[in-house]
């Protein structure tokens, strides 16, 4: 994430640096559009399409009690379409009303900030995801029961708070890709950050479209804890160099992570779907229990857990190799006074040593 400068003047309307300054306004305007068409009633059928959940089924347990659910469809694309504007207002307020100010009192240098943007962001999206998809876990009981998670497949229908996570998901990590051009990211970041968000995209919109939505969930749900640990300890390292336990901390849960997710996802999919009695592939019922396509989702997860672990052990080994390094050169360093006292005037080009920030 790059730095934004700010300058008192006023550059061309339309320009980049224009749309850049006023985007979080410019969408504002957009998003209201959508919501004042509530208020009219020949646009108010197409302005529900983008604002409200989609494909709604009653199913009466009762005479008296009535459970609503959704299934997905190609109108949720509307709807996602809103969300990530709401997304990018959000970015802009956190970015402007937090991040911004934090900035200005703690002085950071150019690496800090842009980091440190970058963490303040993802640790507010990953705290809120966390807790709102741990709460529909625990509602909806699928940590006490795990056979829930393959049991009953396909799961077309969803509870409008799953639906609405799975939503606001996909809004958010959609608009990562305009956000690349707003906060005037590094073109030598821009790579990394693609990947990622690729990442994250297709393995939720894959669990979404192949009602796969309970195992995503607790894959989500148990990334995102890790990942916020992650951030959350970038943020505390900022605030003092010192404060590094949470690193420690994460590493291990990462590893952890990784087996956690390879685990549920062999019992749930090459497991329990492999024996569930309906097998077969039938699009119009949403049912997708065939072989090939079992294959397939464990080869992308499991792929994508070694992509992983092979990014995490490279990191790992880095900074192990770095503070060798440093450590030998502390050691020249402190042999070499004596010899630094009879020539004072020769100055020595030796590199600094490597600091956690330049790893993290």
């Amino acid at each position: 994430m790059g730095i934004r400068k700010k300058t008192n003047k006023n550059p061309p309307v339309l320009s980049h640096e224009f749309v850049i300054q006023n985007h979080a306004d410019i969408v504002s305007c957009v998003a209201m559009v959508f919501l004042l068409g509530l208020m009219f009633e020949v646009t108010s059928k197409f302005a529900v399409l983008f604002i409200t959940v989609q494909y709604n089924v009653t199913i009466s347990t009762n005479e008296e009690t009535a459970v609503n659910h959704f299934h997905h469809g190609i109108k949720d694309l509307a709807t996602i379409f809103f969300y990530m504007l709401v997304a990018i207002i959000m970015h802009a307020i956190i970015q402007e009303y937090v991040l911004d100010k934090i900035n200005r009192k703690k002085h950071f240098s150019k690496t800090k900030h842009s980091k440190f943007n970058e963490s303040g962001q993802l640790s507010a999206f990953y705290l809120f995801s966390f807790g709102w998809g741990a709460s529909i876990l625990l509602s909806e009981n699928f940590l006490s029961n795990p056979v829930s998670l393959w049991e009953g497949y396909p799961h077309t229908l969803m509870p409008f708070q799953m639906k609405f996570y799975y939503i606001c998901q996909l809004g958010y990590w959609l608009h990562a890709l305009p956000e690349l051009y707003f906060q005037k990211t590094k073109k030598e970041d821009i790579p990394r950050q693609l990947v990622y968000i690729f990442l994250y995209l297709v393995h939720i919109a894959g669990a979404y479209i192949l009602n796969l939505n309970r195992l995503g969930l607790v894959l989500l749900v148990l990334h995102y804890f890790i990942e916020l640990l992650f951030h959350v300890s970038r943020l505390v390292y900022f605030s003092n160099e010192n404060r590094q336990m949470g690193f420690t901390i994460w590493a291990v849960l990462f590893v952890l992570g990784r087996l956690l997710t390879l685990s549920l996802s062999v019992l749930t999919v090459g497991f329990g779907l492999a024996t569930a009695e309906n097998q077969g592939f039938d699009l119009a019922a949403g049912n997708f229990n065939i072989l090939f396509v079992r294959i397939t989702v464990l080869a992308a997860i499991c792929l994508t857990q070694a992509f992983m672990m092979w990014k995490f052990i490279n990191f790992q080994l880095r900074r192990w190799r770095e503070h060798a390094q440093a450590q030998t050169l502390k050691k020249k360093q402190v042999s070499s006074k004596s010899k630094s006292k009879k020539d004072k005037g020769e100055t020595w080009l030796n590199p600094t040593p490597p600091t956690l920030e330049d790893w993290y």
